[in-house]
């Protein structure tokens, strides 16, 4: 593999969020931004262009101020819909702070994150509407209840539909007050709450140029087409759906189809002539597996395969013959789709080089809510598979305390880089370096050519009598390469009569693989599984004992699993 070589797509300076709507509304004109059915009553989707887009965002942005909103926190949980964008436009480009939360969040965490933050409003769709009602008592600090769904405005509860009409109203009457509002692009705007228990999520103080410096840098690795559409899967509350799909699609005239919900994936890819999509490992995985095990089912693994390797070696010469060598496939997933972005976790090799010898280019990068996200990135020019690319135009990375393999903490310099933990100074100082260095815990190294590889989050390691450093990432995947594995956590344990540190791991067994098996026929199996993995790596690594269930571990919304959750002793 060749050093890397930075060639840019170009791409304008992006200002502020309010600046790209502004632009799709002038350029892009009647042009559908977004295609939705998450509407009251609509079963079909409807397309809603870039000109109602910017219409829309001002109308409610307008309503939200004559409620007596201006520069307040205001939430929004919902599934992925226009709405929410909607919400997001108008409350960041002119109103306030948006506080995007989990869709998924019990009444609890969602009573102490509103406490925390002291948001002046909530908007919520239905389906969150359970958990608003059991959170109700406690949000007496609330002053309004917005309902996507809703029809009519009545005192403290209203309704988007309500809000926009009253935005219009004012508008026609000649109100230009949201629509005068001048934009700090460096002044906080959205304040995102880190994955985790109440107690120890952080809310992560984000502006608009962190956010959009991110988008810009990202589009020179990766061109979006003026004729993409996206589908949105990933929860939108996370900055990786909606920094690295939402707003690029936004910015480059493309349009944004939501997801109906994951178990409608493949149809939605093909029915909606998808041709870009996010998601996390799992997603890819599952297709992947999908499609391999079907073959299998008929027969056709070897000739898939050896049509892959074909097709391979075409697209070196430039002759893909992908929809013709694997047609049966695509008329499952739809013609249109060239693109798989895929972030969040480590992802198998051999997943990314068997989707691109199918014909679908497959990028991997890697970032954290603090960075907006995206500190490393492949490019459609060039990759390396195997590694999360290098680090972004306008960022710069070093490796702190590396040990002899070069492997140490990842620290970066970006414009994307957070302002810093909402009311956490002492937190925000720990990873807030001097000159700006952002100290990420996770650790990695470059290679020569210039990409990073991750190897594990700080917090994680397993550190050895004699100081080796294990990283239980790597077994994790290891582990999960079996047909017989669906997941693994692995950890250290120490043993209270020799003192010494034995690696242990926490698995999950693929039932649907180890059907009429006996008990003990299952334990052989996956014992064979994690002998192999022994025999692969060096001997302070191998795992000493292992506990089987059957029982998924509790995960988040992006689909990790939430470790602090576990008894890990």
């Amino acid at each position: 593999m060749a050093k890397f070589v930075e060639r840019p797509h170009k791409v304008r300076y992006l200002k502020d969020i309010r600046e790209i709507i502004r632009y799709g509304k002038d350029n892009y004109g009647e042009s559908p931004a977004y295609e939705d059915k998450h509407f009251p009553g609509e079963t079909e989707r409807r397309k809603i262009s870039y000109r109602q887009l910017y219409d829309d965002v001002n109308a409610l942005g307008t309503a939200l101020i004559k409620r007596g909103l201006k520069g307040k926190k205001i939430a929004v949980m919902s599934e992925n819909r226009y709405d929410w964008v909607l919400t997001y436009y108008a409350v960041a480009c002119g109103v306030g702070v948006i506080i995007p939360l989990d869709r998924e969040l019990p009444a609890g965490e969602l009573v102490n994150l509103l406490t925390r933050a002291q948001a002046s409003a909530l908007v919520y769709s239905q389906k969150q509407k359970k958990v608003v009602d059991a959170a109700i008592e406690k949000l007496d600090f609330v002053e309004y209840l917005v309902d996507m769904d809703g029809e009519g405005n009545q005192w403290r509860n209203l309704s988007i539909k309500g809000l926009l009409e009253e935005g219009y109203k004012y508008m026609e009457e000649g109100c230009t007050e949201y629509i005068d509002v001048e934009i700090d692009n460096t002044a906080l705007m959205a304040i995102y709450f880190t994955s985790g228990t109440t107690g120890n999520s952080k809310g992560v103080m984000l502006s608009h140029r962190n956010i959009t410096s991110n988008v810009e840098n990202m589009l020179k690795r990766m061109y979006v087409k003026r004729t993409d559409k996206g589908l949105s899967v990933m929860p939108i509350h996370h900055t990786f759906e909606f920094t690295c799909e939402v707003v690029p699609c936004m910015v480059m005239g493309g349009t944004m189809v939501f997801c109906d919900g994951l178990k409608y994936i493949q149809k939605n890819l093909k029915e909606d002539k998808i041709s870009v999509m996010l998601g996390v490992p799992l997603v890819f995985e599952t297709f992947h597996k999908k499609i391999f095990t079907t073959a299998k089912l008929k027969g056709r693994e070897e000739k898939l395969r050896k049509g892959m390797k074909l097709n391979a070696f075409l697209q070196k010469i430039g002759m893909d013959r992908s929809r013709k060598l694997f047609k049966e496939i695509y008329d499952l997933i739809g013609n249109d789709i060239r693109v798989f972005i895929v972030g969040g976790a480590p992802m198998n090799p051999e997943v990314i080089r068997d989707f691109r010898a199918l014909g679908v280019n497959m990028f991997e990068g890697y970032g954290l809510t603090e960075t907006s996200p995206i500190i490393a990135v492949n490019a459609d020019y060039q990759q390396k598979t195997g590694t999360v690319g290098p680090p972004m135009p306008g960022t710069l990375v070093r490796i702190d305390n590396p040990d002899s393999e070069g492997v140490g903490e990842i620290v970066a310099l970006t414009e994307s880089r957070m302002i810093g933990y909402y009311e956490a100074p002492e937190e925000t100082e720990k990873v807030i370096l001097e000159d700006g260095w952002f100290a990420t815990g996770d650790y990695g190294f470059m290679d020569d050519e210039g990409y990073l590889h991750i190897t594990g989050r700080k917090k994680n390691v397993i550190v050895t009598k004699n100081g080796k450093n294990i990283f239980p990432e790597e077994l994790e995947y290891l582990l999960n390469k079996s047909d017989y594995i669906k997941e693994s956590v692995v950890w250290g344990k120490e043993d209270p009569e020799t003192d010494e540190l034995y690696i242990t791991a926490e698995i999950v067994i693929e039932k649907d693989n180890l059907k009429g098996l006996t008990d003990e026929e299952v334990y052989s199996r996956i014992k064979d599984a994690v002998e192999s993995v022994n025999k692969s790596t060096t001997s302070y690594k191998r795992i000493k004992k292992f506990n089987l269930r059957e029982e998924e571990f509790e995960k988040t919304s992006t689909r990790k699993i939430k470790r602090h959750k576990l008894n890990l002793q």
